[in-house]
């Protein structure tokens, strides 16, 4: 567990326009942190055209010994297809991080108020799942390799938890996210994935790594819902 928490694998700068620290500001906050690995990620959409300025002043920046800096850009899950709102990614993007910003319907994706309503006017708790665990899937599939970023933080906002996933689904889930090399984040902001998703990951040999999702150097690295998370995981 210590050295899963010398890494922090989400942090934003200020090519996110939700963040206020420079990537200069995160080297040197982490270092402050004693990390040993640090990935700067910062959103897109498929028509963000500043990916290649972003990967340049991520090589130009002074990196102190003893530090790993990685790169990632953040994408939406579209639709159960597990379509990702990308652009066109230039070399140099070690991690894309696949979120679940929306929700992946089978026609494209629902704000969570969207998706409350359609519960309301009968849309089954079950049916609601199943397309979010195939459209987080295949997105695994489709760009395997890659990371998966606050996993089920959505769950809650369309009034479900990640209790009513249950055995086969998380099951699916973490099986696919090591069949396909995916890491999966642990979530300080968000506080996800609970214990029992983390059982199901470490089962089938999933690999997790700790993320802050900080949006301001003072964070990076800096962990407390993450550690309560991995030592329920460790005891049960």
């Amino acid at each position: 567990m210590t050295d899963l928490l010398r890494g922090d694998h989400h942090v934003h700068s200020t090519f996110s326009d939700d963040a206020v620290s420079t990537p200069e500001e995160n080297v040197a906050a982490a270092v402050a942190a004693g990390l040993t690995t640090l990935r700067i990620v910062d959103h897109v959409r498929r028509d963000t055209t500043w990916v290649p300025e972003y990967v340049a002043a991520i090589d130009a920046l002074v990196v102190p010994e003893g530090l790993t800096l990685l790169t990632g850009v953040e994408a939406k899950v579209l639709d159960t297809a597990g379509t990702l709102d990308i652009p066109e990614l230039p070399r140099g993007i070690d991690r894309i991080l696949i979120a679940d910003h929306q929700f992946p319907g089978a026609a494209g994706p629902l704000g969570p108020t969207a998706v409350r309503e359609k519960m309301a006017d009968g849309w089954a708790a079950d049916d609601v799942l199943d397309d979010f665990v195939t459209g987080i899937i295949a997105a695994m599939e489709r760009h395997p390799g890659n990371q998966l970023a606050h996993c089920f933080s959505l769950l809650p906002k369309i009034g479900l938890a990640e209790s009513d996933l249950g055995a086969e689904r998380l099951s699916a889930w973490a099986q696919a996210a090591a069949r396909t090399g995916t890491l999966v984040e642990v979530n300080e902001k968000w506080g996800c994935p609970e214990p029992s998703s983390l059982a199901a990951l470490r089962a089938a040999g999933a690999e997790l790594v700790a993320s802050t999702d900080s949006h301001e150097a003072a964070t990076v690295g800096r962990y407390a819902r993450v550690h309560q998370l991995l030592a329920v995981e460790s005891a049960s």
